[in-house]
């Protein structure tokens, strides 16, 4: 097997080990940040819609006490408000989700599925849970939700909801006195629910792995050919001459030939020059031996 050959086959050998390593560390790196982008685009979808609450319940809601008394206005409520700046959301990004999911609500808008029901009823029976994460299929792909118990954990929450006789009349005029009531102290009634796609940023991180492996597997291709023509150029060539050579002067062939030029002074310069003394003893050795 020739040199060059064997030369190649270390060098694809260990580009493709390095090919392997690079790429899966590379992989599990891309997609770990998707991951986390993912989530973080949740939280933040989730914080959005908790700002929007607490602006509504610090600054909107007292504002509409004296018009409450005549007419039940719904921009009082903060997971109206939550929902209805969401819905603008939606509009440019309608993979992206925001629910308050309740098992009995007042606005019928906000009873929960069943899937959303499951999860409600996993924060009810575990209600110290803080927050509950996972994915779905949806019939636009993968969703990534990130979910945060519901719990009356206040005496004013119960005054619209507690029973149908102590809740506002404008809010039973307008939303019914069948829904939303027998809420009480402490009790998990619901879930808020955020949902973003996982589809764009996995495929974003896949064609980032695309881009790097090609990127990687082109840089190999021009160092395995710069490597070979250097390796011909330097080693290859000059051995391949000197060989020849050798070959010719041990038959005792060709003993006139001029020495080899030396233009290194490398270890190939440095076996050309040792070549060349040995075909100069060599020709001095047999002209003493024919005298």
């Amino acid at each position: 097997m020739k040199l060059i050959v064997k030369f190649n086959l270390v060098f694809v050998l260990v580009f493709l080990l390095g090919l392997v390593a690079a790429g899966t560390v590379s992989d599990q790196l891309l997609q770990k940040n998707a991951r986390e982008e993912i989530v973080l685009n949740a939280r933040l979808v989730m914080e959005s819609a908790l700002a929007a609450r607490a602006y509504t319940s610090t600054q909107v809601g007292p504002l509409l006490q004296t018009q409450m008394k005549y007419n039940f206005l719904p921009q009082s409520v903060p997971a109206y408000s939550a929902n209805e700046i969401f819905d603008v959301v939606r509009k440019k990004f309608p993979e992206y989700a925001y629910k308050e999911a309740v098992l009995n609500p007042t606005n019928p808008r906000n009873r929960a599925t069943d899937w959303e029901v499951d999860i409600v009823n996993q924060f009810r029976n575990a209600s110290d849970r803080p927050e509950m994460v996972g994915e779905r299929d949806t019939p636009s792909g993968k969703s990534f939700y990130i979910a945060r118990p519901m719990q009356i954990k206040a005496e004013a929450c119960l005054y619209c909801h507690s029973t149908v006789d102590a809740a506002p009349k404008t809010l039973v005029d307008k939303y019914g006195p069948a829904n939303g009531f027998g809420w009480k102290l402490n009790e998990v009634i619901g879930a808020q629910i955020v949902s973003v796609p996982t589809e764009v940023p996995i495929a974003r991180a896949n064609r980032a792995f695309r881009t790097f492996m090609v990127s990687l597997t082109a840089v190999f291709a021009f160092i395995f050919i710069a490597l070979n023509l250097m390796l011909w150029y330097m080693v290859i060539r000059p051995v391949t001459r000197l060989s020849k050579l050798a070959d010719q002067v041990s038959q005792g062939e060709n003993m006139e030939a001029p020495d080899f030029e030396v233009t290194s002074r490398d270890e190939i310069g440095v076996l050309t020059q040792s070549f060349n003394r040995m075909k100069k003893s060599l020709v001095e050795a047999m002209k003493m031996l024919e005298g």
